[in-house]
């Protein structure tokens, strides 16, 4: 120790004498920047896990992989789109449900109608269960995984028991909201052997077996909600609309979907959150009168009210639906992975911080650093708003004429 100072640095050079910092929000409705930082991280987390990279060997390429899309069941009909001009709901004559609503809908919805997922009646629409169901996913998706390994275990005459000593399931899931508000799950599922990703699938894993089990589970589990006095026990499922598509193997550039692809597709519904069903709620809410204030449809608002009623209830009251209220009661992350399935965000973040740093942090350890921050608060001051505005235009239009340079192979 010589008590010299190495390196000083102060905010008072800063303008506003304040240093700015990421926000490091994925929504892409809160910030956009940040959001689409967070999708790179993703990108290349899932792609790791596919492809090999960030201590991840590339002979996983010869292991089973599948990508699947798991649904929420129906709760009630909604306001569809068809893709090829027929009507929604195709009834004849004009039945009415119990609530004098029509049972049909004559009309061939485009992307942009604002009825598109949108119940067709609200008093038939099962608003309690669509809020169980999404406060119970995460426990739904736990025994999905067990089942798997269950069901492989079965066909390879193994005990469930010993399953561990011979095979290892990775995964890497996100949570996209329809809609119709209600979560459906894209996941990759990986089998290796039993040491992770370094060791190859046994012979018994092949991609047609991993097949078979996902859909043996995904059809077999089921998740009992508390029971209440007021509305019984809800049994939740995984809905009937399964999608289980096998990964190219190495060396094979003709069947299955492309890596990069699969990688890219996750990244991209990472940034989505609830706020891209129309709510516009990206935080917290904190009243039950804060709910009608919400720029939201009809349909969204009444699933964040029966999560406010429902919270209130003793027997679901460990499931804190009031404070998820602003995610309809989907409490889990957008996106989870397994331990072996590849790398973290940490390790990314912390490998994306010592590339820009480029070597000026010491790393001697009789070093010693010291620091001292105060939070003053978010968002940027009306002045740094309008730079902040015209960097991020900047950027946006820098991107646009490389790839629009890039398409035409750099031709004036």
């Amino acid at each position: 120790m010589t008590g010299e100072i190495l390196r000083h640095y102060d905010t008072a050079t800063e303008p506003g004498e304040r240093l700015l910092v990421r926000c490091r929000n994925r929504r892409a409705t809160v910030c956009p920047s940040c959001s689409r930082l967070h999708a790179g991280d993703t990108y290349h987390l899932v792609r790791a896990g596919l492809t090999g990279g960030k201590t991840v060997p590339d002979t996983v390429r010869t292991h089973p992989r599948l990508f699947v899309t798991l649904t929420a069941p129906s709760f009630g009909p909604v306001h569809h789109t068809t893709g090829d001009g027929k009507p929604c709901h195709p009834r004849r004559g004009h039945a009415e449900c119990e609530h004098g609503r029509p049972l049909g809908c004559p009309a061939a919805h485009a992307d942009s109608d604002r009825l598109v997922g949108q119940p067709l009646c609200q008093g038939c629409y099962d608003y309690p269960g669509h809020v169980l169901w999404h406060a119970h996913a995460g426990q739904l998706w736990d025994r999905f995984t067990r089942a798997i390994r269950r069901h492989l275990a079965t066909a390879a005459g193994l005990p469930q028991t010993r399953f561990p000593g011979y095979a290892r399931l990775s995964f890497a899931k996100v949570a996209e909201y329809q809609k119709r508000a209600a979560v459906h799950v894209h996941a990759v599922i990986r089998l290796d052997g039993p040491e992770g990703p370094h060791t190859p699938a046994p012979a018994w894993g092949t991609p047609e077996a991993l097949t078979m089990a996902v859909r043996a589970a995904a059809r077999s589990v089921t998740v009992r909600s508390p029971y209440s006095p007021a509305l019984g026990q809800h049994g939740l499922r995984w809905g009937n609309q399964l999608d289980a598509r096998p990964l190219r193997v190495l060396g094979d550039d003709t069947g299955g979907l492309a890596d990069d692809a699969v990688a890219a597709y996750v990244a991209k519904y990472v940034t989505k959150g609830a706020g891209d069903t129309a709510t516009g709620a990206d935080q917290r809410i904190r009243t039950h009168d804060g709910i009608d204030a919400i720029p939201a449809t009809p349909h969204v608002r009444a699933l964040m009210h029966t999560c406010w009623r429902l919270g209130g209830l003793p027997e679901y009251r460990h499931l804190r639906l009031r404070a998820w209220a602003h995610t309809l009661g989907y409490r889990g992350h957008i996106l989870t992975k397994s331990r072996a399935y590849s790398t973290t965000y940490t390790a990314l973040r912390a490998e994306r911080a010592d590339h820009q740093q480029g070597g000026l942090v010491d790393t001697d350890d009789d070093t010693v650093t010291e620091a001292q921050w105060r939070y003053l608060g978010n968002g940027h001051t009306p002045g740094t708003a309008l730079l902040a505005a015209a960097i991020a235009e900047d950027i946006t239009r820098n991107r646009d004429i490389a790839r629009d340079d890039l398409a035409t192979g750099g031709a004036a």
